[in-house]
């Protein structure tokens, strides 16, 4: 069974570290021409027999819009993800509308998203182009399944 939590920095902090190393290769992400911490964000955590395997990072927009900035699985297809997700949900309630954004190569976040209700809303043509040249160097060229990782892909959920 998998329980998620709020993140506790205290207690989660070496773990945070960790996960967002081997995950996204640090803590630094960049999307909608910014670049931003995820370690400076809330998160949830989730957990499966008593050890951490996934994390989402959010931001409350203001009102009832909020970002999804991070979403991340040690193991796909086996629950964490939604669990996370579901657990958001339920965080921000009815009416809240949730956005996130994710790459053009990412076709299994693609995927996941909108088999959960989530809706594309936006192409950003070049974007990831642009943060690779403005922001953050160190995103490669070529995504997942040898996709040229060029754009964003922004999807929303109204919950």
């Amino acid at each position: 069974m998998i329980e998620v939590r709020p993140l506790q920095p205290a207690h989660d902090g070496a773990w945070l570290e960790a996960f967002l190393e081997e995950q996204w290769g640090g803590s630094l992400q960049a999307r909608r021409g910014e670049l931003f911490d995820a370690r400076r964000l809330p998160a949830l955590v989730a957990r499966r027999d008593g050890e951490r395997v996934g994390l989402l990072c959010y931001r409350d927009d203001g009102g009832r819009v909020w970002e999804l900035a991070l979403l991340s699985a040690a193991d796909g297809h086996t629950g964490i993800g939604s669990a996370l997700l579901v657990a958001l949900v339920d965080m921000v309630g009815a009416g809240a509308r949730i956005w996130v954004v994710t790459t053009n190569d990412n076709v299994d976040a693609m995927r996941f998203y909108q088999r959960r209700g989530f809706r594309l809303q936006e192409l950003r043509a070049g974007a990831v182009d642009e943060s690779r040249r403005v922001l953050k160097p160190q995103i490669p060229v070529t995504g997942r399944y040898g996709i040229p990782l060029r754009d964003e892909v922004e999807l929303v959920l109204d919950v």
